[in-house]
């Protein structure tokens, strides 16, 4: 594996257990689950969806190494029958199943060559982007939302 995806891989290893383990490390369960804004999703809301993120990402890479060139549509939680499911579990559980599926993720990804990090699938705003790509548009996005919790349970708002 070339070394922009080995070190693209190692993000992907580390940015979500290092999140939890310094950013939320001695934050209590209840700031977590603290209600925000009409329409703005709480910390616990936010890591639900990137759990969920996580099955939509795996079918999506699923897809892409078995198909030519498939097209995604733009996924919005509010619009998923699954997400409810999601958003109303325990932060416990949450948590726990995210960083099960995140090892899940890691080690397909491991597994990968750098002709299946150069195959493509369509994405409906972004257009044709190779396996690689996908993989940096997960990691943004994910962070965009660790950057969301970290304000929700770090704010000092008095």
């Amino acid at each position: 594996m070339n070394s922009v995806n080995v070190a693209r891989l190692q993000r992907c290893e580390s940015q979500l257990r290092d999140f939890f383990d310094e950013a939320l490390r001695g934050v209590p369960a209840e700031k977590i689950l603290e209600s925000v804004a009409e329409g703005k999703w709480s910390a616990h809301e936010n890591l639900a969806h990137l759990g969920r993120y996580h099955e939509i990402f795996q079918e999506r890479l699923t897809r892409i190494l078995k198909e030519d060139k498939p097209v995604f549509g733009r996924y919005r939680a509010e619009e998923d029958p699954q997400w409810e499911s999601w958003r109303t579990r325990p932060y416990k559980e949450v948590a726990a199943d995210l960083a099960a599926r995140r090892e899940l993720l890691v080690t397909k990804l491991k597994s990968l060559s750098d002709e299946d990090y150069s195959r493509i699938g369509v994405h409906s705003r972004f257009g044709e982007m190779s396996l690689a790509l996908w993989l940096e548009f997960f990691l943004v996005h994910e962070a965009h939302h660790l950057y969301v919790v970290l304000g929700l349970v770090r704010s000092q708002r008095a």
